[in-house]
């Protein structure tokens, strides 16, 4: 697929957004792994100071959104989604790489994330400098019961990004 981030627009949403978040989560998050927060979680967290949301949207409507915040100097990806039929497509990275400049921004030395291990957006963090520095046996827990391992990133604002081959 080809880059689409031109067709893309980036920007801030609030909590009359949740609703759509919400769509955006449900479809992107599979069940089964227990990683999709409710609706209530997302306006809880957009409540706190230092919270912010991102929206990408396309000629279709929401693709995909960043929840992330920042405490003192560090900040977190707490939340990214993209649509499915939209992945591959640059969103996501569009979407990453708004949160570190505007997590550079808001004074954050390095941006931590947690996420499943076995995730595909893997490949998406460390081709941004994301570096594994931890791992929580058993954290997220599936609808049948299951448990799965997270896996913890951060990456130090004050280092370069590798450059693409």
């Amino acid at each position: 697929m080809s880059d689409v981030r031109s067709a893309i627009a980036l920007a801030t949403g609030s909590v009359a957004d949740v609703d759509a978040v919400d769509r955006v989560m449900q479809a992107a998050f599979d069940p089964r792994f227990g990683e999709a927060w409710t609706a209530s979680q997302c306006l809880g967290m957009l409540s706190l100071p230092g919270v912010w949301l991102t929206l990408a949207q396309d000629a279709d409507g929401l693709a995909g959104f960043a929840l992330t915040r920042t405490v003192a100097d560090d900040a977190e990806l707490l939340l990214l989604a993209v649509l499915p039929d939209r992945r591959g497509c640059g969103i996501g990275r569009a979407l990453l790489q708004r949160a570190v400049a505007e997590a550079r921004s808001r004074g954050a030395v390095r941006v931590c994330l947690e996420m499943r291990a076995g995730n595909d957006a893997t490949r998406l963090y460390v081709g941004e400098g994301f570096v594994k520095c931890g791992e929580r046996r058993n954290y997220y827990g599936g609808r049948s019961g299951e448990r799965f391992d997270a896996h913890t990133y951060v990456r130090s604002l004050s280092d370069p990004v590798p450059a693409k081959m």
